[in-house]
């Protein structure tokens, strides 16, 4: 009787559902041996699915509440390997390069995770030969403050039943609306679950202003400025019909507008 080989197993974090059910698919079909014994919407999962199914791989996010996926990674044993997926680049990637730790770059291409399946193919009977402490001080070499990553570049957001992918560039303003924050573009509007506070943290301030406690405008989609009778800022874009109001606490950024 032969004896099965055993199975190589993963878990996948991620705290966008739809994002992690979309690398499950994909890699089921690059990987169809692979068996995914867990899935993790935060960090706290993630440490505790590590744990208890004590996977060969951890596919990790490296933004999530609670415990980033580099502090997952940090508590997790030797010999879990560990490929991030990031919407960032360059401070991050690099690191991860150095280190020869894999990653994945948001969005996710069939040709870059089969490259990554490839390479996770070839090791599966090795020992892992890096640890995170050398990703860790690899990020801490490249950026003192431990590489705050590149602002956001793509964005998956919901439309209706669909899940598109938005250039960032291409958002004329994001707007808080109850559990969701709106990414109103000349397409139109969709909808994705970051908060409008910890989507500021990653754009880029120099383009993207907060105009208001509960709107973000992208500057370089702004068209004209305008005063209303009661002397409020009113913007209009290049990109959307519908004006956006300026709160007056933010006013100052226009006055020499």
């Amino acid at each position: 009787m032969s004896v099965q080989p055993t199975p190589v197993t993963a878990i996948i974090a991620d705290d966008e559902p739809r994002l992690a059910r979309y690398l499950q698919e994909r890699l089921a079909a690059l990987w169809p041996e692979l068996a995914i014994v867990g899935v993790a919407v935060n960090g706290p999962e993630a440490q505790a699915l590590i744990t208890r199914e004590a996977p060969d791989i951890a596919f990790l996010d490296i933004r999530m509440p609670a415990l980033s996926g580099l502090e997952v990674a940090q508590g997790a044993a030797r010999d879990v390997r560990i490929v991030f997926v990031t919407a960032y680049d360059q401070y991050a990637v690099a690191a991860f390069e150095r280190a020869a730790v894999d990653y994945l770059l948001k969005p996710v291409s069939d040709e870059r995770l089969a490259e990554t399946v490839a390479r996770l193919k070839v090791s599966a009977a090795a020992t892992p030969s890096v640890d995170i402490a050398s990703v860790l001080a690899a990020i801490e070499r490249l950026d003192p403050a431990r590489a705050t990553p590149r602002h956001l570049a793509w964005i998956r957001a919901s439309r209706g039943n669909e899940v598109i992918l938005v250039d960032v560039d291409d958002v004329a303003y994001f707007q808080a609306n109850d559990k969701y924050t709106s990414v109103f573009t000349a397409q139109g509007e969709s909808l994705i679950r970051t908060p409008l506070k910890e989507l500021a943290a990653q754009l880029d301030q120099a383009h993207y202003w907060q105009v208001h406690r509960s709107t973000i405008v992208n500057a370089r989609h702004i068209a004209t400025t305008t005063r209303d009778l009661a002397g409020r800022v009113v913007l209009r874009l290049k990109t959307r019909p519908e004006p956006v109001h300026v709160s007056r606490a933010y006013a100052h950024l226009f006055k020499q507008m």
